[in-house]
């Protein structure tokens, strides 16, 4: 008797939906689908758009195997508020610091430096004054002139109060944790 109603059940079931006439008139979008996005760009891209554009320059600097690298691109980088920042003050790039390909710059070219069972980029290692951490944050002014690497997970708090320390330049003016508790308070904060 129960096998008799459960079958009965899902012929219903089926019955109704084969005869659903409904159709969605715009297709599902998925929260990633209207999600922004920081526009990354290549070292070569944005050196180039400087020459230009002059801005300052936001390098993530990470590896393939890095778990923290990973949960900075999830949890971090997905921020509106950090993807709008980051989109109008920098240029923003994404350095793989076991890349093989060489990168030139101007009038430099940096190569992949084979070492044991990894190796490194020399431009990582440049900007990461070879404290070799994943992931890093580099910050670069306007000409390419290293600011200061910052190693380590930054949660999404943090990391907008540093991009917003340098990219106007507070940096210049106070150290940041009189910024933190002072300046971006009062600005991003309402205070």
């Amino acid at each position: 008797m129960n096998r008799l109603f459960i079958f009965f059940a899902a012929f219903v079931l089926l019955t109704a939906s084969a005869f659903r006439t409904t159709l969605p008139t715009e297709p599902a979008k998925s929260p990633q689908t209207d999600a922004k996005h920081i526009n990354w760009l290549t070292v070569q891209e944005a050196y180039a758009l400087t020459q230009k554009k002059p801005k300052k320059f936001v390098i993530d600097v990470y590896t393939n195997w890095c778990g923290w690298c990973k949960v900075m691109d999830r949890e971090t980088f997905s921020k509106p508020a950090i993807v709008d920042y980051v989109n109008e003050n920098y240029y923003a790039v994404r350095l793989n610091a076991e890349q093989t390909q060489d990168i030139k710059l101007g009038k430099e070219t940096f190569k992949y430096v084979s070492s044991g069972g990894r190796g490194i980029h020399e431009l990582a290692a440049a900007l990461l004054k070879n404290q070799m951490s994943y992931p890093t944050t580099v910050f670069l002014d306007e000409k390419f002139q290293l600011i200061q690497p910052i190693p380590g997970y930054l949660e999404p708090r943090t990391f907008h109060q540093v991009i917003t320390y340098f990219g106007q330049n507070y940096h210049q003016k106070e150290p940041f944790d009189r910024y933190k508790a002072g300046t971006y308070a009062r600005v991003y904060q309402g205070k």
